[in-house]
């Protein structure tokens, strides 16, 4: 599990330029295309997986060094770059609305790849849980708005997706590999990547949650009106905030509000809850409508009435070689990119028909370009 180090990922306004994503797909699809020949499948989602990669990936296609748009244009770039035909890959989801059409795109893909209906079904609650424990287990204010999932045609999958703090203006990313994924809901993560590092903020995939995921499933399966009533001998009627519990944190430090105690429920959630009886924490998860408020809702009844207390420690952690969209740090060079382009190009048609020697010089291309 990777939560050391910080990257800044400011918010930018604008989009990138045509011209420049036009240049990005093309150098993209010769990259992938290198990876994979050369490396593997698998290899190429190992790297996606891994924040500084990924990085250094968009970095070197010339986007913003230090741009959280890295993320939605980098993954929009790959899924019109990579060909499933091709590499034997491909990405589903996106950003905003597109990040809906994840299961249809995987059920499409299925039959591309003539997965079973079962790895299909896999594929997609693999897809819906990661989205769901972003954005439910992990609260520091990030609510997700884009979600990629990368697929391989022997069903291995890698996530890459981001939260926005709409107050401050900073985002977070997450990064999933599915062979390094032994629980959906503890400690999930390739990393966690972000630019603030939270006071407090609820976790409840740390391996210290565990006991807190245990008795807020216990309760999830009490009747609802017992849980009301538990809620209720916590809630004194002038208490607003977590404050009272987190001395350590004063409310200046907060510029977000989700720490508060849930005024209300959804209800019919904590009904159907009920009604489903959850084995472990991972099915009560998974239930529809079981959302911030009521993991934040059961986390605290966990802790102040049975002991069991949540983590609340944020679980949150690169250079140009064309330069940036924004002339960060430097303009990009249309010529010098187009080059390399070329160069890439040309060595991928060379090593199909057995041109190692091209696949060679790829590999110092770094130092070409530096030159």
């Amino acid at each position: 599990m990777k939560r050391t180090g910080v990257a800044k990922l400011p918010l930018h306004y604008g989009k990138a330029p045509r011209w420049l994503v036009l240049r990005m797909q093309k150098l993209a699809k010769e990259m992938v295309t290198v990876i994979v020949d050369e490396y593997g499948q698998d290899e190429f989602l190992r790297r996606i997986s891994d924040p500084f990669w990924f990085q250094a990936l968009g970095c070197v296609l010339g986007y913003d060094w230090h741009s959280s748009g890295v993320t939605t244009v980098l993954t929009g770039v790959l899924k019109n770059a990579v060909n499933p035909t091709e590499q034997g890959l491909a990405v589903c989801g996106g950003k905003g609305k597109t990040s809906l059409q994840a299961p249809v795109e995987i059920s499409r893909l299925g039959e591309k790849f003539g997965f079973s209906t079962n790895k299909v079904d896999r594929l997609r609650y693999a897809s819906r849980m990661s989205a769901k424990v972003d954005n439910t287990a992990i609260q520091a204010g990030y609510p997700l708005y884009h979600h990629a999932f990368f697929v391989t045609e022997h069903g291995k999958w890698a996530v890459v997706q981001q939260g926005m703090n709409v107050k401050d203006r900073t985002a977070r990313r997450y990064h999933w590999l599915s062979e390094n994924v032994k629980n959906f809901v503890v400690e999930p993560h390739d990393a966690v990547v972000g630019d603030v590092k939270r006071e407090v903020a609820l976790d409840m995939t740390a391996r210290e949650s565990e006991g807190c995921q245990k008795t807020s499933t216990d309760i999830a399966k009490e009747e609802p009106r017992k849980v009301m009533k538990m809620l209720k001998s916590i809630r004194p009627v002038y208490q607003k905030s977590l404050q009272e519990w987190i001395p350590e944190a004063s409310w200046e430090e907060y510029i977000i509000d989700v720490l508060s105690l849930p005024r209300n429920l959804n209800w019919k959630a904590v009904k159907r809850a009920y009604d489903f009886q959850p084995k472990n924490y991972e099915e009560l998860l998974g239930i529809r409508g079981i959302g911030p408020a009521t993991v934040r809702a059961l986390a605290l009844v966990s802790e102040l009435v049975y002991g069991e207390k949540p983590s609340w420690r944020d679980p949150v952690r690169y250079s140009f070689c064309v330069g940036g969209k924004d002339g960060v740090p430097f303009p990009v060079n249309r010529a010098t990119y187009d080059e390399t382009i070329e160069i890439l190009e040309n060595a991928v048609k060379q090593a199909k028909v057995g041109g190692k020697e091209k696949i060679n010089a790829i590999k110092r291309l770094g130092n070409f370009l530096k030159q």
